[in-house]
């Protein structure tokens, strides 16, 4: 089953249960999928929607830091249920140790020596974890692992 099909299949189930803020990510995130494949003009593959749910998961995470930090507890706990909801449609996140081994294997893989390497393992790297991983901490562990 495809994720536009998932998301409608959860939509139906939504407004039967009267679900609004449920029904709202589905919406949101259904229209970011369709106005991505609107301006690429083609149907998107798995992979790019991945990216555009990627990029709507990041927005809210970086949304919850600024409302934490504005004492908006209001949003806070909005935005929290949008995660959660959005989350539920994103692969299984590796686990630290897991993104740790593809970091290593990386390093190795591109030759990377030092931070000046940073560009290159992390270019290398990204494609193997999108959407499996936050790239902060991919990032904070590719700089661990060049240190």
């Amino acid at each position: 089953m495809s994720l536009l099909e998932r998301l409608n299949n959860d939509m139906k189930q939504a407004m039967k249960n009267k679900e609004k803020d449920k029904l709202s990510v589905i919406r949101m995130l259904k229209a970011s999928i369709q106005n991505e494949a609107l301006k690429l003009r083609q149907d998107l593959t798995d992979n790019e929607e991945l990216t555009v749910l990627s990029r709507e998961l990041k927005q809210r995470k970086d949304s919850l830091q600024e409302f934490e930090n504005a004492g908006r507890s209001d949003l806070v706990d909005k935005v929290r249920t949008e995660l959660v909801y959005v989350e539920a449609y994103m692969p299984e996140q590796l686990s630290e140790e897991e993104i740790s081994d593809i970091v290593q294997q990386t390093i190795k893989e591109v030759n990377a020596t030092s931070k000046a390497d940073m560009g290159r393992v992390m270019g290398a790297l990204m494609p193997k974890v999108k959407g499996k991983a936050d790239g902060s901490l991919v990032n904070k562990l590719v700089l661990q692992h060049l240190s």
